[in-house]
């Protein structure tokens, strides 16, 4: 039995997976099982079998852009979600890369990866979201809302759910007249200029990314509000002043483990005595961890989503008081569904932008988050962090207020 077929044996126990080798030959491994799905892959050469068993992220993930891991009807999604189904996360399963060694190696690579200082935190961030801005129109919402969505029903449409995300976040910031916010890690815009519609605050905008600056701003022009709600490329470190409030979204994955008591220090002086701050981010369930290789290699370098103690342990030596912690489970399933789904539908632009290997990363990228958010350790955080504990009312009945209006 080779090491591949081992491998294989010991992670396909339900449902059906049929890999045919690169010499014709096939083998069937798991059994039928309601509710798990039944995959054909094939392999083009000798070497995938060997990569995928000594490293099975990364050499699934460069096989398969490669278009040496050949997988029927292209369901990369269905293949990696027969994978977590069988490895899920609640049960204690999970799929390491092969060899003790080479993980503790792993271990302190990703770890000094993780220390992102301020030089690599601009190449980082461009690396991802400085890529041709027609491939996020493709599969994004009209407001280019680039992290979870919030769904109060997994049939609402993605442009519902994103809508739902923003006034979900706003009622958290107990947002009142006249106060000045500040979003780190602004992306497009379109939380600023959402925060700002709904409440008349003056918005500061804060981004490393070029091209996200250039949409932003241009919304804003286009809005009339270009002196109400301000844009800048500038690292968070760096933004000088006081704010009432200051949410940031998808950016904490950026920090690193090693700056979160920097990014804590520098949020609470920047906060006014009664602030108030929403940090929303992907996270792990349980222990801290370390970012896969692939993800780091391809997709995200420098980038690593926290345990909740990691988070927490970082405010708790400011004294900051983290007044409400949510954990989204499965809402950035919903959401990269969608995100897949409509790159499948747009396959010819993307590889008109780009090449095919392009488009196969991308899938493999949003195909792996959606198992990973769907039955694997991944979730997203949402945690309110005040300095004064009078800062907000001493229940919680003001959120639900709030966010019903903000629906309506």
């Amino acid at each position: 039995m080779t090491l591949m077929d081992r491998f294989l044996t010991r992670t396909f126990r339900r449902g059906m997976l049929t890999v045919v080798d690169h010499r014709g030959v096939a083998r069937r491994f798991g059994v039928a099982t309601p509710g798990f799905p039944e995959i054909g892959v094939r392999l083009a050469d000798a070497r995938v079998g060997r990569d995928i068993a000594a490293r099975p992220r990364l050499g699934a993930g460069e096989a398969y852009m490669d278009g040496r891991l050949i997988v029927e009807g292209d369901d990369i999604l269905g293949l990696i979600m027969l994978l977590r189904l069988n490895s899920r996360w609640e049960d204690g399963g999970a799929v390491r890369d092969a060899g003790l060694a080479r993980r503790a190696l792993g271990g302190l690579v990703g770890r000094i990866d993780r220390i992102n200082w301020a030089r690599k935190s601009k190449r980082n961030v461009a690396h991802h979201y400085d890529l041709d801005d027609r491939l996020y129109e493709l599969f994004l919402d009209d407001d280019r809302q680039y992290s979870c969505a919030y769904f109060t029903d997994p049939a609402n449409s993605l442009e519902q759910a994103q809508s739902d995300k923003k006034a979900h976040i706003a009622s958290k910031l107990a947002l009142k007249p006249g106060q000045r916010v500040l979003d780190i890690g602004c992306g497009w815009g379109g939380m600023a200029l959402y925060l700002h519609e709904k409440s008349g605050a003056e918005v500061l905008g804060v981004t490393l990314s070029e091209e996200q600056l250039k949409v932003a701003r241009a919304r804003a022009a286009a809005a009339g509000v270009s002196d109400r709600v301000k844009f800048e490329l500038i690292d968070y470190r760096a933004v000088t002043g006081k704010f009432d409030r200051i949410v940031s979204v998808g950016m904490f994955e950026h920090v690193g483990p090693a700056s979160y008591d920097a990014f804590f220090a520098k949020c609470r002086d920047l906060l006014t005595e009664e602030g108030v701050m929403l940090l929303h981010t992907v996270g792990r369930l349980g222990t801290p961890g370390v970012t896969d290789a692939w993800t780091a290699r391809y997709i995200f370098p420098g980038a690593y989503s926290p345990s909740l103690s990691e988070i927490v342990t970082a405010t708790e030596k400011l004294r900051l008081i983290v007044t409400d912690v949510e954990t989204l489970r499965v809402h950035y399933a919903h959401t990269l569904r969608h995100w897949y789904e409509r790159t499948g539908a747009h396959r010819a632009e993307i590889e008109a932008l780009y090449d095919v290997r392009f488009y196969r990363m991308w899938r493999f990228y949003l195909a792996g988050n959606v198992a990973g958010f769907q039955w694997g350790g991944m979730c997203n955080y949402q945690v309110q962090i005040a300095r004064s504990r009078d800062a907000l009312p001493i229940t919680r009945d003001y959120m639900a207020v709030e966010e019903e209006r903000l629906r309506a």
